[in-house]
């Protein structure tokens, strides 16, 4: 992990690579924070976060637009490891997207008949099935995971 940190802050001078206890790419900071430890979950958010970084991702409009940039930044991930010779499991990436489609799934459900809604606004969902509207909450991490067993690099 450590080599491959100090590669990409070579490759990547204008951002900031900092270890953390919970990996993000911070926008106001320029910096790419990441879990350090050797195993293979640690490399692959570490390029997931920096495909956040070199996407330009800063904001999102909507819950389907941060899903969206969730998606592209996978997709830079896998890029970036194939470049730097690794790989990103493509089932650690899909149980990753499932926690934000389950998310979803979960605000667009209607609270009085079930059927799902479309976002209307920032924070309010209106139902297609009954027109009802409610509100939920501003955190996107308020969500559930799903975790996988990850073996460590050898």
């Amino acid at each position: 992990m450590e080599h491959l940190v100090n590669t990409l802050r070579h490759d990547y001078s204008h951002l900031i690579f900092t270890p953390g206890p919970v990996a993000h790419w911070s926008p106001a900071t320029n910096q790419v924070i990441y879990k350090s430890g050797n195993t293979s979950e640690a490399v692959w958010t570490l390029l997931h976060e920096l495909g956040h970084a070199l996407l330009d991702h800063a904001s999102y409009k909507s819950d389907v637009d941060l899903l969206q940039k969730e998606v592209a930044a996978w997709e830079k991930a896998a890029s970036l490891a194939r470049h730097y010779g690794k790989t990103v499991d493509a089932q650690y990436i899909q149980g990753c997207l499932d926690t934000y489609r389950d998310w979803l799934y979960k605000r667009s459900t209607c609270p009085l008949c079930e059927n799902h809604g479309i976002q209307s606004s920032e924070h309010v969902y209106t139902c297609v099935n009954c027109h009802n509207t409610w509100r939920v909450t501003w955190a996107r991490f308020c969500r559930p995971y799903r975790r996988l067993n990850i073996p460590t690099t050898k």
